[in-house]
């Protein structure tokens, strides 16, 4: 038992014997790591998300949802924000926890991560292809076998944003920087056109009655009431767990401390910078949502477009669809990125085939484990129906979040002599007000999400077990040699 909660020191989080935590060259500065907050944030989900939950859910309290989830995930940035400014590594969540908690929940978390990254890349590259097809029939023009078209396409754009992330991360940063601005000049005109036709009278008062489903409870927290319920404060509450999906990637950019400009204070600048712009767009486009047209005549169909066509602005749609296809692309990109980093950190650390933190000596990156990422999510795209996984993709998130929130607590009365680039203001109570609204957020989660999230880790331990356990480099003797490949890399 005690092999397997053994502690990574934590100045081998930073500096192990090898080296090879300082592998990778330093290309963010503190502006690119909010572009990389918000390339993964911003994505096609804000011209749906909040038209699909003020629909179905919440009513126009859904810009109450977004406030929710917003505030629910600032606490759980924090967090990150200052665990990642005291380990400024590759491996985020997973290294906190491998210093704090120990191997085999880092194990775990590392899985977790997985499970998130991975299967998120494979679900936006899926929604990508359809969007895109769907764009070219919005001019008009008719698309042949819609369902191999979009296959061609998942199969393209994954394999054009892993050969750029394998090819170094100064040429994503600079594809990243051209995709994110255009997008947000989308965005922009959807909220300034939308506000000129805002009635306020579709925001009621921004409640509406609670009503009972005539349904099967579906979520944890439905099981407990006995009861499917919307609208309300229920419904607000639990379009805040739909929401959430949206908010989630600000914890990615803590996997490019290892190659951020003075990242014990940049990154946590970037994660927080990148979040509070992000809330405030996603809320004034739910404003423009709710306010244009009366939440009971919004479709679930590309509801803000079918609501830009309701006042009579048509062409807006447009707009919309090449901002969803940019925000989409700049998604994949960055969760490649971000999966590239964790399996990185991993690998080096031994619970995953070491061969896979050989770095790039020509890039000076990881692009073996790049090409194994954009080959995984592929295969996911093409042949597994990921479109229904989203919400296991949140859970993954959402797991990581707790003990990122924890271990801001354990941290500080175990390590207190740590320098932090960065301190939650008000701990421990921030951080214990981060696990109560992230246990609420998954409680607000499907059964079958929990179901499948539980045989995933299942399976994840018994990984761990026949392999990470036994490979692991503290399992190995002190002065192990560093590996080829893996030796300091001098900029």
């Amino acid at each position: 038992m005690s092999t397997i909660l053994r502690r990574l020191p934590p100045s081998d989080a930073t500096g192990l014997r090898t080296g090879a935590r300082h592998s990778l060259a330093e290309v963010y500065r503190p502006a690119d790591l909010v572009v990389l907050g918000l390339g993964v944030m911003i994505g096609a989900g804000i011209f749906s998300v909040a038209g699909e939950q003020a629909h179905t859910t919440a009513g126009p309290g859904v810009i109450l949802s977004f406030m929710i989830a917003g505030i629910a995930c600032l606490l759980a940035c924090l967090c990150y924000a200052e665990l990642s400014s005291t380990m400024p590594t590759s491996g985020s969540a997973y290294t906190f926890t491998y210093v704090i908690f120990g191997e085999v929940w880092a194990w775990v978390i590392g899985w977790a991560l997985i499970l998130e990254l991975q299967f998120a890349a494979a679900v936006v590259a899926r929604a990508w292809a359809a969007i895109a097809v769907k764009a070219v029939t919005n001019f008009g023009v008719r698309v042949p076998m819609a369902d191999s078209v979009e296959n061609i396409l998942v199969l393209v754009i994954l394999v054009l944003l892993t050969g750029i992330v394998a090819l170094g991360a100064r040429i994503g940063l600079r594809a990243l920087w051209i995709m994110v601005s255009a997008k947000l000049l989308a965005i922009g005109a959807v909220i300034v056109v939308g506000l000129a036709h805002i009635d306020v009278a579709n925001f009621g008062d921004f409640y509406v009655p609670s009503k009972t489903l005539s349904v099967r409870p579906q979520t944890v927290m439905e099981v407990f009431s006995g009861q499917s319920m919307a609208f309300g404060w229920f419904g607000i509450f639990a379009a805040a767990s739909a929401i959430a999906f949206a908010y989630i990637g600000f914890d990615i950019v803590a996997t490019s401390a290892e190659e951020s400009v003075n990242a014990p204070k940049s990154v946590p600048k970037g994660m927080i910078r990148s979040l509070v712009i992000t809330t405030v767009i996603y809320l004034a486009v739910a404003l423009v949502m709710v306010g244009m047209v009366s939440y009971t005549k919004i479709t679930g169909d590309a509801p803000l477009s079918s609501a830009f066509r309701a006042v009579g602005v048509d062409w807006m749609v447009h707009v919309i669809d090449a901002g969803a296809v940019l925000g989409l692309t700049t998604v994949i990109l960055v969760l490649i990125v971000g999966q590239t980093r964790v399996l990185f950190s991993m690998a080096r650390d031994g619970l995953i085939p070491r061969g896979l933190a050989a770095v790039s000596r020509r890039y000076h990156t990881p692009s073996r484990v790049t090409l194994v990422i954009g080959f995984i999510a592929i295969v996911l795209a093409e042949f597994v129906p990921v479109l229904t996984m989203q919400e296991l993709v949140v859970l993954g998130t959402l797991f990581a979040f707790l003990f990122v929130a924890a271990g801001v607590i354990v941290m500080r009365r175990r390590m207190p002599h740590l320098e932090r680039g960065f301190r939650v203001p008000l701990s421990p109570l921030l951080p214990a007000l981060s696990l109560v609204a992230t246990l609420w957020l998954m409680l607000n989660l499907r059964v079958l999400t929990w179901a499948w999230f539980i045989l995933w880790m299942a399976f994840g331990v018994l990984v761990y077990l026949l392999y990470g356990r036994r490979h692991s480099l503290l399992a190995a003797p002190r002065d192990t040699p560093a590996e080829p490949g893996r030796g300091r890399h001098r900029r």
